[in-house]
């Protein structure tokens, strides 16, 4: 049978997705293409908790033949029990991107208004578009703090989005000020802290202090599980009894509910892997700013690196010659910049190496 190669996409895909550009994730070389440092998707360098390797095999051989638990009780009992919560309160989802749909399809529809800062995690956008609604970008001001704008009122706002730490800069906003933002704002403030494990506070405590904060966690950063997928929210338990009718029926798997178990009741190896980064980090940033460029003080696992006697494409593509990925970034109306992960010190050693002899 003849196959039709003339199908117009566009009568029968929706507007929304057929405009929109599609995220775009970090750079993942194939399996047979040359071997890199992969210092562009800030994964952790090390490998994870042993006891998640343990609780895998335990679980598989079990067999697979059945449905995961379709809410990961034992990762909301896990969670509960580290931070002092309700169970109730706790929501997991296939990597913090899950929840971030979860979210997003929950409380925004068609025509309504979801706001983010900018620059800033570039799926927020895109997770607007799937829904038809409109994105608001909030400029930071120079020196990453956010402007009182960020929590005007305005028609048709259903979701706040605020990266905390942000991503590219790292830097973060204080916590009275967060709270301050939600207690202003006419819907839900999602505090995205996929890297708030590499800094000094986080916001999971203001949750009950205010029932409009939701905040979202991954295990992919400081659980070096990015492979595994696992994510969580806290949040009012009346917000989580709506998101589990907008959720996959069995979002989560067995391994991976088995996985995030343990490694969230492993507090001596995250405890471990953090000193480590931190230490790392402290030197990734120093010998850049040393190089020459400005470097914000980050909260995270990557550091975001400018300059403005050179452009910054250049050195990203010499490090991609030599084995090395980082993340290239040019944000309209802002600038360019190198965010780089933190790695191993062997990594981190090989890149600095190599970004002095380019200069």
């Amino acid at each position: 049978m003849q196959k039709n190669r003339n199908i117009h996409v566009e009568n029968y895909v929706r507007p929304e997705i057929i405009a929109m550009n599609g995220y775009v994730p970090g750079e993942q070389p194939k399996a047979g293409q040359q071997q890199y440092v992969k210092l562009n998707t800030n994964e952790n360098p090390y490998r994870s908790s042993e006891k998640v390797y343990d609780a895998i095999a335990q679980t598989a051989a079990l067999g697979l033949s059945r449905y995961p638990d379709p809410t990961a009780t034992a990762v909301r009992a896990a969670v509960a029990k580290k931070f002092n919560i309700d169970p109730d309160s706790v929501l997991c989802g296939n990597g913090s991107d899950d929840l971030l749909t979860i979210l997003t399809r929950t409380f925004v529809g068609n025509g309504e208004l979801l706001r983010l800062p900018y620059p800033t995690y570039v799926l927020y956008r895109s997770l607007a578009e799937i829904q038809g609604a409109t994105s608001e970008l909030v400029p930071f001001n120079n020196d990453w703090t956010l402007p009182d704008t960020f929590f005007d009122v305005a028609s048709k706002l259903r979701l706040v989005f605020l990266p905390n730490p942000n991503s590219p800069s790292g830097t973060v906003i204080p916590k009275l000020r967060i709270l301050e933002i939600a207690e202003r704002l006419p819907c839900p403030l999602v505090v995205d802290e996929a890297y708030a494990d590499f800094a000094e506070e986080h916001c999971i405590d203001l949750v009950e202090k205010c029932n409009k904060i939701i905040v979202c966690r991954t295990l992919s950063k400081s659980y070096a599980l990015a492979g595994l997928r696992f994510g969580y929210l806290v949040a009012s338990p009346k917000w989580v009894e709506q998101m589990m009718k907008v959720k996959d029926s069995y979002n989560c798997d067995s391994l991976a509910i088995a996985a995030a178990t343990a490694a969230i009741g492993d507090d001596d190896w995250l405890a471990e892997n953090r000193a480590k980064i931190l230490a790392t980090r402290t030197r990734l940033t120093e010998q850049m700013r040393r190089l020459g460029f400005d470097v914000p003080t980050s909260h995270a696992n990557f550091t975001w690196n400018t300059r403005k006697d050179r452009l910054l494409k250049p050195i990203y593509e010499y490090l991609k010659i030599h084995g090395i990925l980082v993340r290239y970034m040019d944000y309209p109306q802002w600038g360019e910049g190198l965010r780089i992960s933190v790695g191993a010190e062997e990594q981190t050693n090989q890149c600095l190496n190599l970004i002095e002899k380019f200069l």
